[in-house]
């Protein structure tokens, strides 16, 4: 029987709304907290009562143990849900709720200690049985004896927080000097992000997949694992792209890395839902890399493959239900795609972006037996995106009974999300789901460095979309022509009248003809003749088109002349003029390129953290000239050639915004 009556979720964004939804369906009503910078936030909405605790950083609200329980107290919530990240490994935070009577829905306090130190989670995974990474466990002390500490493991080496998670307070080092720097950097972002500067080492594993096994326990001793997430596409250590299950591993390897992350699970007493992760090579050797004692970003994946709430279970484990299921109950069906959509701009290497979502339309949901389509998300349109938190945005997922057709229909939902007033990360999504080295499934977490070694600058113009793109161009042209005309002539009253073209797609010409009857396009370029329908609507950013029994989505953006068009990661820009016109278009002159090259300019918005020049100095190639911090992230910039400081018009300290100028060269 329910015990618990009023949950509250000590957290924010796309995570506090999931939980909300599953709290509600069952039953609990629900609080919200919220921070000055969230006070809009659709969590806050969508809760059945929101308490404001505090100013925007999130040290002074989400991170303050002491107003959650205010909180919990001036609702009567009986019961708390920390979502991932703030505290949700916390084992202070999951103590003082106990002493309060108030309900953790997570692990006992023993298990996040144990598994919340890194150093002290791999020596119990040892004395379990767990494979573990070769490494040295003790504290690091200071630069010189990290660099000796990895010259004797051999590089490369991963640095990481022994409190970290999410990416931070983690780097890779491939020499002596990477070996210094990374661990000053990891140290002092673990301190800001963590409260915990303690830093070890260890061996990093080159062509690595990253593999993590879902676990499930309850308070009566059963245990189980829901089968693993592959998470190996990462930027920066952060996961960009997860699915379900793994391509790679074969059911016997499953079985073993299922089996010891139940027996690390069983040696912590541990209870609720957690990960396990692990570090794979070519040869299916695996190594455990950690345990996070909560709730996974990408969970949705394991609820689609299995059918079970993750959320649900951690609620009823909470109330003192035991699992209704067992271990032979847990069928993997089907195949899941998580893509995390991200505030941040891929054409600027990733940089954070901040603002406001003057348009926020995502696919429609859609649950059927031929596919799924899922979007957890925590903002909507005319929402803010905020400085203060991670860049997340919104999880959208999709579900096929098989790889090839969750790809698919991802890629349709990407197609088909409408996102502006901000940098983001979609385009990049599309490409890497339209890659064939990703759809092959011969992924490590390298696959972000190797194929975009100079980061993303977009998808080529090339086929099979370089047709579609020419046909929806020239059928928008032909709809706005027709819209122009006096109805007396429009196209639909001739039965067959054809218009000569110059269609320009980023910059090539070519010549086409388009006319059409009815609601289809007769469309011919070059030796091509093609019967097309186009549905677009004025003032609308999405256009169907269908060539033949296919169809695409394609965004639509007037941009005089012409418009943008984007489909698949390729962004372009389409000009359609009349045959004579478009002889003369190689006339027109280039548009004028600023030189900026004597500027260093703010990448994003941010905090300048550290200035290690000064006016006069002279800087070298490679040099760190500053250090940018943005959403919880330290970015060191880094001068691009020979040059001396002429001027520095900001300080450390100092609030910017992007293009604003840090430093001039002479």
């Amino acid at each position: 029987m329910q015990k618990m009556k009023k949950i509250l979720i000590a957290n924010r964004g796309e995570i506090a709304c999931r939980v909300i939804k599953t709290a509600k369906r069952m039953g609990i009503a629900t609080v919200s907290v919220y921070s000055d910078a969230d006070k809009n936030a659709l969590h806050v909405k969508m809760a059945d009562e929101a308490v404001h605790i505090g100013e925007a950083p999130a040290a002074d609200s989400y991170l303050i143990i002491e107003k959650i329980i205010d909180a919990c107290r001036a609702t009567g919530a009986d019961a708390v849900h920390p979502g991932y990240g703030f505290l949700s490994e916390r084992a202070a935070f999951s103590e003082a709720l106990a002493d309060a009577g108030i309900t953790f829905v997570g692990p006992p306090k023993g298990a996040i200690e144990a598994m919340g130190d890194k150093i002290t989670s791999k020596k119990i995974a040892g004395d379990a049985g767990v494979s573990i990474v070769p490494g040295v466990m003790g504290l690091i002390s200071d630069a010189d004896e990290a660099v000796k500490i990895a010259s004797e493991i051999g590089y490369p080496v991963m640095i990481k927080a022994s409190a970290g998670g999410g990416g931070k307070g983690m780097r890779i080092a491939w020499n002596d000097a990477e070996a210094a720097e990374g661990f000053e950097r990891s140290k002092s972002e673990a301190a800001s992000s963590f409260g915990d500067d303690r830093i070890f080492i260890e061996k990093f594993i080159v062509e690595p997949r990253h593999i993590e096994i879902q676990v499930l326990a309850d308070t009566q001793g059963n245990t189980l694992y829901l089968g693993e997430r592959e998470c190996s596409i990462q930027r920066r250590n952060q996961k960009v792209i997860e699915e379900a299950p793994s391509p790679f591993l074969t059911p016997e390897t499953r079985k073993a890395m299922g089996e010891q992350a139940v027996a690390l699970s069983k040696a912590v007493g541990y209870v609720s839902a957690g990960t396990v992760e692990f570090i794979v090579d070519k040869d299916q050797n695996f190594y455990f890399l950690e345990m996070n004692t909560r709730l996974q970003v990408e969970h949705p994946v394991t609820e689609l493959i299995t059918g079970i709430d993750l959320v649900e279970q951690m609620i009823r484990v909470a109330d003192g239900e035991a699992l209704s299921f067992t271990q032979e109950d847990i069928k993997l069906n089907g195949w899941a795609m998580e893509s995390r959509l991200y505030a941040e701009d891929p054409y600027r290497n990733f940089l954070p972006s901040i603002g406001r979502l003057t348009r926020y339309r995502p696919p429609e949901e859609v649950c059927s037996d031929d596919y799924i389509i899922r979007n957890d998300t925590g903002v909507y349109e005319g929402g803010e995106i905020s400085m203060y938190y991670d860049p997340m945005i919104a999880k959208l997922c999709s579900w096929a009974p098989d790889r090839d057709k969750a790809i698919t229909a991802m890629s349709e939902a990407l197609d088909r999300f409408e996102l502006e007033g901000i940098g983001h990360n979609l385009p990049f999504l599309s490409a890497v789901m339209e890659h064939p080295r990703f759809q092959s499934g011969n992924i490590s977490t390298a696959f972000i460095a190797d194929e975009y070694p100079e980061g993303f600058q977009g998808v080529a113009l090339v086929s099979p979309y370089t047709e579609v793109l020419q046909v929806a161009a020239l059928a928008l042209q032909a709809l706005e022509d027709d819209r122009n005309r006096p109805e007396s002539t429009s196209l639909y009253a001739a039965d067959k009248q054809e218009t000569q073209k110059t269609l320009i797609l980023d910059g090539n010409a070519i010549d086409a003809s388009v006319d059409r009857n009815g609601e289809a396009y007769h469309i011919r370029i070059g030796a091509q003749d093609l019967v097309t329908k186009f549905a677009y609507v004025a003032g609308s950013q999405l256009a169907t088109l269908q060539i033949n029994d296919k169809t695409y989505h394609i965004k639509v953006q007037p941009q005089y002349p012409g418009h943008r068009l984007r489909l698949r990661g390729i962004d372009c820009k389409a000009l359609v003029l009349s045959r004579d016109v478009g002889a003369l278009y190689h006339h027109m002159p280039e548009p004028r390129v600023i030189d900026t090259s004597n500027l260093l300019l703010c990448p994003m918005p941010g905090l300048v953290v550290k200035l290690m020049v000064s006016e006069g100095d002279s800087v070298e190639e490679g040099q760190s000239l500053a250090i940018i911090e943005a959403m919880k992230m330290e970015n060191i910039l880094k001068a691009e050639k020979p040059a001396t400081i002429k001027r520095l018009p900001v300080a450390e300290g100092d609030s910017l915004s992007v293009d604003d100028i840090i430093m001039e060269f002479e």
